[in-house]
């Protein structure tokens, strides 16, 4: 039997294996590799994998009521069930026919008779009786989960933390797309050099509103342009630029970069420093093979001279330096990543509560680790790619509590992001510039 290659069953292969835990970001690139797709068929499956995943809480509800309690469904069998749902919702432009029919064909070349009668017959019945309608859910806290596909802690969380319009903002803005941006490298080509480069090539290219040296991209993908082979670009979000820029790094300083892959935050602080003036910055991982992968992007950036990569857990980094060591610290810490749910969707429903609280007592451990290295009236930098205030302000507050010794900076940025805000910290939202969730906090050490 000839393996069935479709689009459709190439979502499916790959939803399933995102479902036995593998990243949806790595599985889509390797699905696409391995097969020779036309342009419009590698959108597609894209848009199978990453919009099933959006809105598979919602999915999953309507799909409850067409499959008997208690009945076991086989993976790939549910995720043929999701995918022909996403479509018939979501995808205006895609003909049910074709939806039906490949889901049968697909239940019918993996499996047996039985799962192709089953998935037919939970095809038509969704046909001939219809959808629940969720807005008819008396709950509000369940009725907003199953609307947009958050958990319904989640939703909790952001509503008491912004309020009920802005969650539902942020959770309208969570499951759209997100926006292609890149940041040129300023240590070999300069924002018009480049910018002219990309409209020759045909990109379609507007300058970032968040951060400075930077650009989105439209109409193709950026690796594809002959700037960023020749490492005059890198594709980065705007709202990860952001703490580099409150470093306010000078070209002679001593940088520590405490959680640097896999190295963009850790180039763009190359970029700024002056290798023969002696700046250097100091990249740490725990994992070797992470470390590797920094070094290789500051290598294809032409930084590496400026670079010192090493494998260390930042918690333990008495083990390795003296105290008062570097003029500039970066923690960007490792977090929940709720901010960054558009390009890997699966992260709101792996995460749970006491996963926030324990990441807080890491990110705790590092800046308190990394605090003694910092000299006098140095800077350190604290940001995370969550929008969780456990992970963010009370961090901050903690840190500050406990460490007398510095005191609050104002976050400053190029662009003057949000400059009429009330707080020293910086909280970008997803929904304020259409870019990913990020915090950013500095601190500026006294003695």
């Amino acid at each position: 039997m000839t393996k069935n290659t479709t689009p459709r069953a190439l979502a499916v292969e790959a939803l399933t294996r995102v479902a036995n835990g593998a990243y949806s970001n790595l599985q889509l690139e390797q699905t696409l590799e391995s097969h020779n797709l036309s342009d419009v068929d590698r959108r597609f499956v894209t848009n199978l994998v990453y919009g099933t995943i959006q809105h598979q809480l919602t999915l999953e509800y309507y799909l409850e009521g067409f499959v008997k309690p208690n009945q076991k469904v086989l993976p790939w069998v549910k995720m043929t069930l999701l995918v022909a749902l996403y479509q018939e919702i979501y995808l205006d432009r895609v003909p049910k026919r074709a939806i039906f029919n490949e889901a049968i064909q697909l239940a019918k070349d993996r499996g047996h008779e039985g799962i192709r009668r089953f998935v037919t017959g939970v095809l038509h019945a969704i046909d001939r009786q219809g959808l629940p309608d969720i807005s008819q859910i008396k709950d509000p806290v369940q009725r907003l989960s199953l609307q947009y596909s958050v958990p319904e802690w989640l939703v909790v969380a952001i509503q008491k933390q912004v309020g009920d319009d802005k969650a539902v903002s942020i959770l309208e803005t969570i499951n759209q797309p997100a926006a292609q941006s890149v940041r040129v490298n300023t240590a070999v080509a300069t924002v018009e050099e480049v910018a002219q480069s990309l409209t020759d090539q045909g990109y379609t290219v507007t300058p970032s509103l968040v951060a400075g040296n930077a650009f989105r991209l439209d109409d193709k993908a950026a690796n594809q342009s002959n700037v960023f082979e020749t490492g005059e670009l890198t594709i980065q979000d705007e709202s990860a630029m952001l703490p580099v820029e409150a470093l306010q790094v000078r070209p002679g300083d001593q940088v520590l970069d405490a959680c640097a892959a896999p190295g963009g935050k850790t180039t763009q602080i190359a970029a700024l420093l002056d290798a023969h003036s002696g700046g250097k910055v100091t990249a740490l991982d725990l994992h070797p093979k992470k470390v590797n992968l920094i070094e290789k992007n500051a290598e294809r950036l032409h930084v590496a001279d400026r670079v010192d990569a090493v494998a260390l857990d930042a918690r333990k980094i008495n083990d390795q330096f003296p105290k008062k060591q570097f003029d500039r610290i970066l923690v960007d810490a490792p977090c929940s990543g709720l901010g960054l749910i558009r390009r890997k969707p699966e992260i709101r429903y792996e995460k749970t509560p006491q996963d926030i609280q324990q990441l807080q007592r890491v990110q705790l451990g590092i800046l308190d680790a990394v605090s003694e290295k910092l000299k006098p009236n140095g800077i350190l930098v604290y940001s995370t790619c969550t929008i969780l205030d456990t992970e963010n302000a009370d961090v901050a507050e903690k840190f500050l509590a406990d460490h007398p010794d510095f005191e609050a900076m104002r976050v400053e940025t190029q662009l003057k992001v949000k400059d009429d805000r009330s707080t020293d910290t910086l909280a970008i939202y997803p929904d304020d510039f259409d870019s990913d969730g990020f915090f950013v906090s500095a601190f500026r050490k006294k003695k």
